[in-house]
């Protein structure tokens, strides 16, 4: 199990569940970061993953009680560069509750230029250009870096991301703090690396299937990670960690997870980390007769996937359809 990291603030809050900085709640590494465990562990913990480098992936939860500010991040190339990171950040969102007339910003209305991004940041006028996309939950939604976004009020979502905290502020609906003084904006940055075309993209239409005895719904499967919503039942199935570390959160019910023959109950919410070298381990509802629970993984080479999706009975223009939405 994973200690979360969590913060509050006016518009909402979120929680970390598993990056870096998380530290384990029990058992004999009790204490330890995953940055500590990465460095004891190495490939046993990330099989073929350098262990010199962060832990890839970041997940979290977030709250939004009111509009969060418009965003955009970089991509690796611009990290790296600019920024001197590791990792620049594109991520995924799943909706886990949402208030009726619930929305989130998905690209602009239309196409439009670095210029007239500038101008009507200083007039104010931004916001005549962000594209809203209403969301119910269920829904999920790919964002690659470069692509603007802002989580609405009333949202409650599962969020995936590589693993890194580089975000340019590019709006924020004209707010101004307690002192009566607008939030930073990284207007510059956020011109360099921002996608200027009309936003088209909507909720991902993921592929519901059977594997390893489980309902899987897979939603993103990128060069980044793979996130599966999947269904446990009261008889434990077995799931293969193919050499690379995986990612548990429950959700609305508590699992039960047996690695290495000790046994975990994820209550909702929470998250457990197992390394790669566990090679096998174990998942049923813990109460009742389903309880179902988000696996988050690097990705396995796109044939693979999509091998597996075609061994299920998803046919190939099925498949082709849900890889190419990323």
């Amino acid at each position: 199990l994973l200690q979360p990291k969590e913060t509050t603030a006016i518009w909402g809050g979120e929680s970390w569940k598993c990056w870096d900085d998380n530290r384990v709640r029990n058992g004999a590494l009790a204490g330890a970061s995953v940055a500590d465990l990465r460095t004891r562990l190495g490939p046993l913990l990330l099989g073929a993953i350098d262990p010199a480098r962060i832990f890839p992936i970041l997940t979290k939860t977030i709250d939004a009680r009111d509009w969060l500010s418009v965003q955009v991040h970089p991509n690796d190339a611009y990290a790296q560069r600019v920024e001197r990171q590791q990792n620049g950040k594109t991520e995924c969102w799943y909706v886990l509750r949402a208030q009726p007339q619930a929305e989130i910003v998905l690209g602009w209305t239309r196409d439009t230029s670095r210029e007239e991004y500038e101008r009507r940041v200083a007039d104010g006028t931004l916001g005549d250009l962000l594209r809203r996309v209403p969301v119910k939950a269920g829904d999920a939604f790919y964002l690659p870096s470069g692509m603007l976004h802002a989580i609405g009020a009333g949202i409650v979502l599962f969020e995936t991301q590589q693993a890194s905290d580089l975000t340019y502020r590019i709006f924020d609906w004209n707010r101004l703090d307690a002192n009566g003084q607008p939030r930073p904006l990284h207007v510059g940055k956020a011109a360099d690396v921002l996608d200027y075309r009309a936003g088209k993209s909507g909720a991902i239409d993921g592929v519901t299937y059977t594997f390893e005895t489980l309902e899987r719904t897979a939603l993103i499967a990128d060069a980044h990670f793979i996130v599966e919503r999947v269904v446990a039942a009261r008889e434990p199935a077995t799931l293969a960690t193919r050499d690379r570390p995986l990612v548990f959160m429950a959700l609305d019910a508590p699992v039960t997870l047996v690695a290495e023959e000790i046994e975990t109950v994820l209550q909702p919410y929470e998250c457990a980390l197992v390394p790669a070298a566990t090679r096998l381990c174990t998942v049923c509802a813990h109460e009742g007769e389903r309880a179902a629970f988000m696996l988050v993984a690097p990705p396995l080479d796109a044939n693979e996937f999509a091998g597996r999706l075609l061994a299920a009975g998803i046919a190939q223009e099925r498949v082709d359809a849900f890889l190419r939405q990323f």
